[in-house]
């Protein structure tokens, strides 16, 4: 199956990608406010067969001035790179009990000796795959990643118990405290990005810098518009196999219908509302189709804990006490150094919730990529968090707080 927003896009050498899509709010009406300016920045990302000049947006509401005193940034390093680093293995890895019923894997990567940087996976309940390495520079960064409650290859696996935000952030704590490291740089993309907020909003003393992907606040609207038919509009063909399992009698809240399916006795009917659900999702990720990405909803083991903890985070919205939490609580992380990397056509976590973050937190870089969706293996994407690493770390080896 061939999916898509119906562009006509084709890419070859040197492909030039320009901002000719249809408007967003043409395909998403809530998505209304845009600002009065688009300055755009160029940067070439080079892979091995091709090289493709795409273009991101450095977005504000602010005037052409202040636009341009945002920038400093960029006028301080103006030749960052925007290329993935190559793969590595890690040099060490292990497992960390968090509680008595949960255990957690973890690994390091890149220099021991380097800036520590942990890296939050998406889902929740997604793990983590060698690729997230690579976004890191290894001979400046000490990389951590590890697989959250239930998720990969944390035990025990696809687990609900005990499996809450604030678990998760105390479990990122613990790791910290485990791994002897005194403060470190975060970074999160879609539920990564929800939870990077929610450890650094709690212990913003221990973070350095912060790079978020793919704004997910985890408001009801957002998980609406996904869940109860907002990005059906786009993706009908995708939509209906997601719709079709959950009878027509039950239709009048999915979440609720798939919790139902998803904590069922019967380990058959959790397989089926897994990879419905995890299909649904992964056919909307990318701009373009991305069929290796389709066939993890085929996977049991990863659908199941995809499906079933991303949702019961859905059904407690979060375990937040207030739908706008993390907006009403920016000031306690206004002060750290901060990018924000939001796909223009982004169908799984839309524009609107990024641009609310941004809005209420003008002091962060924000970058949109005007040819991307959500993944943040889409090139244009994994160029901007590759050089907002390169950015924090250019601003570490000038404060002189790390060893590289």
């Amino acid at each position: 199956m061939r999916l898509g927003l119906g562009l006509g896009l084709g890419f070859n050498s040197n492909t030039i990608l320009h901002s000719s899509f249809p408007l967003i709010s043409t395909l998403i009406p809530f998505l209304s406010s845009y600002p009065p300016t688009f300055p755009y920045k160029n940067f070439i990302v080079s892979g091995r067969k091709k090289n493709l000049v795409l273009r991101a947006q450095s977005i504000g509401y602010k005037s052409e001035q202040q636009l341009s005193e945002s920038m400093d940034l960029r006028k301080e390093f103006p030749d960052l790179n925007r290329n993935i680093y190559p793969e590595i293995e890690p040099y060490s890895s292990g497992f960390l009990k968090v509680s008595d019923l949960h255990t957690i894997y973890w690994e390091q990567s890149g220099n021991p000796n380097g800036h520590p940087v942990v890296f939050l996976h998406g889902g929740p309940g997604g793990g983590t795959s060698p690729s997230n390495r690579r976004f890191f520079d290894p001979d400046f960064y000490r990389i951590i990643l590890f697989d959250q409650r239930g998720a990969g290859k944390s035990t025990p696996h696809a687990c609900l118990v005990e499996n809450t935000t604030w678990d998760l952030v105390e479990d990122i704590e613990r790791l910290r405290e485990h791994l002897d490291i005194p403060e470190w740089q975060v970074f999160g993309g879609s539920w990564g990005s929800t939870l990077a907020l929610a450890y650094s909003q709690s212990h913003p003393d221990k973070v350095t810098g912060i790079v978020l992907r793919g704004i997910f606040l985890l408001r009801k609207k957002e998980i609406d518009w996904f869940y109860e038919g907002g990005a059906a509009a786009i993706y009908p063909d995708a939509w209906e196999p997601f719709r079709d399992l959950i009878p027509e009698n039950e239709r009048g809240c999915f979440i609720d219908a798939y919790s139902k399916r998803l904590n069922s006795d019967d380990m058959e009917t959790q397989y089926a509302a897994a990879r419905a659900w995890t299909k649904w999702e992964m056919m909307t990720a990318h701009l373009l189709p991305n069929e290796e990405n389709i066939k993890r909803g085929d996977d049991d083991g990863f659908s199941l804990a995809f499906a079933r903890i991303e949702n019961h985070y859905f059904v407690n919205r979060g375990f937040f006490s207030s739908d706008s939490f993390l907006l009403d609580n920016v000031d306690k992380i206004r002060h750290i150094n901060t990018t924000i990397v939001q796909g223009r056509y982004d169908v799984c976590c839309p524009m609107m919730s990024a641009w609310d973050l941004h809005k209420a937190w003008p002091e962060a870089e924000f970058k949109v990529v005007a040819d991307a969706g959500h993944s943040a293996n889409e090139p244009g994407i994994a160029a901007e968090l590759v050089a907002a690493n390169e950015k924090l770390k250019n601003l570490t080896k000038n404060n002189g707080s790390s060893n590289d």
